[in-house]
């Protein structure tokens, strides 16, 4: 087999990448789905073929920014699905946003992580901030005229929100803030930065504060962009805060609201990851199987097929769980989160463990960078520690359990 005529095949051919995953689609997964949120994804997979999957294999390469990609979405108005229309989106639901997701992921997951933060930055502005802010940051973001970010983790403080050292003081009327963040993603080129901060580190998570910052304002630098194992295409950078002066109408809610807006936020990051998860496993599959087909024929060795039968059927399981989760979210008020936690931690860890056995079950051809399986788990890695580790997933998932028991004694 010469491999990079597999590649080429599927990924500079948007014909021969749209039949393999129409015939890869799961019948089961699309009864979740309704008319709309079909259609969706396939306007989204029709966008993935010709402008993002192209460029997929040498932004990874060349740790390119996948500005050109993100473009393509925003251009035919995918980038804004959850939104209502006054502010550009489309007003569509969670499952179609995972739907999309998914298949962003599918043909780029840089891409993907591109287009899930600009939601995850301009949703907390549409769900605690005034309309005057909402009108004039979130038009921008869903465009792509702009880029965002949530700068949340600290070098002391991830998953641990409450322990956050960035102060926002009182000063002129608004706020100064001052201190660093870390990991944030396209933090080195955000126009609109979403930031947590403290009011008084003793209050614990009762002084986190949101903060709209625009990036042009003085007080603010950036590191360069980190190294990283995946996700070549996005970037990821350290933020610092030197006496960053905040007008007080750039607070999202009340002082001491930040907490609340963060659970509520993660809440959609956590399916964008989870979508993630099992767009990574569909591709790390799907490109095993093109690849054992120029092997092999339709009739691959037994144990390849058995290997990729039991794929097959977990991630079947994966997005049905990632559908089913959305729509819960979807109707409910208070969303479940004991159901969110298993779908973020079972999904992404889906998209690594998938990836992994996808090259184990092309041996030496797995690791070949033509077919794109490395990178599938290159970029799978990142997805069970950001949006809240898989470790704290699990705490979750436990407690919610023991919850659960203690209401039923």
């Amino acid at each position: 087999m010469n491999p990079t005529v597999f590649e080429l095949d599927l990924d500079r051919d948007p014909e021969a990448y749209l039949a393999l995953h129409r015939s890869l689609d799961e019948s089961a997964a699309d009864a979740l789905l309704d008319e709309r949120e079909l259609s969706v994804r396939m306007a989204v997979r029709e966008v993935v073929a010709r402008a993002v999957a192209p460029r997929a294999a040498a932004a990874d390469l060349d740790h390119a920014f996948v500005h050109e990609s993100y473009q393509a979405l925003a251009k035919e108005g995918l980038a804004g699905l959850i939104f209502p229309e006054r502010l550009s989106g489309s007003g569509d639901s969670n499952v179609a946003y995972a739907a999309a997701v998914e298949e962003i992921t599918v043909g780029c997951a840089a891409t993907s992580l591109v287009y899930m933060t600009q939601m995850h930055a301009a949703y907390p502005i549409m769900m605690a901030g005034t309309e005057e802010l909402a009108e004039r940051y979130i038009p921008g973001l869903l465009s792509g005229r702009t880029y965002g970010a949530l700068a949340i983790t600290e070098p002391d403080a991830g998953s641990d929100v409450a322990s956050l050292r960035t102060a926002a003081v009182p000063h002129d009327g608004g706020y100064r803030l001052s201190g660093g963040k870390t990991f944030i993603t396209t933090g080195d080129r955000a126009d609109v930065i979403i930031c947590f901060a403290t009011v008084d580190r003793a209050r614990g998570r009762d002084g986190i504060t949101a903060f709209v910052l625009d990036g042009r304002w003085r007080g603010l630098s950036r590191g360069n962009p980190l190294d990283k194992l995946g996700m070549h295409g996005s970037t990821t950078a350290e933020l610092f805060f030197d006496h960053l002066e905040v007008p007080a109408d750039h607070l999202l809610g009340e002082p001491g609201q930040g907490w609340r807006i963060v659970m509520n936020s993660v809440t959609k990051s956590r399916i964008s990851a989870a979508a993630q998860g099992v767009g990574l496993a569909r591709a790390a599959y799907a490109r095993t199987l093109r690849a054992l087909t120029s092997l092999h024929g339709t009739r691959p060795p037994a144990e390849a097929a058995s290997a990729l039968a039991a794929l097959r059927g977990r991630i079947l399981q994966g997005r049905l769980l990632l559908y089913s989760v959305a729509r819960q979210v979807d109707a409910a008020a208070d969303p479940p989160a004991g159901q969110i936690a298993i779908m973020k931690q079972s999904c992404t860890d889906l998209g690594w463990q998938a990836s992994r056995e996808a090259m184990r079950i092309l041996g030496p051809y797995g690791d070949l960078a033509e077919l794109g399986v490395e990178r599938c788990l290159r970029d799978a890695k990142v997805t069970q520690i950001y949006d809240g580790t898989n470790e704290i997933q699990r705490l979750l998932i436990a407690r919610d359990t023991a919850r659960a028991m203690e209401e039923r004694r």
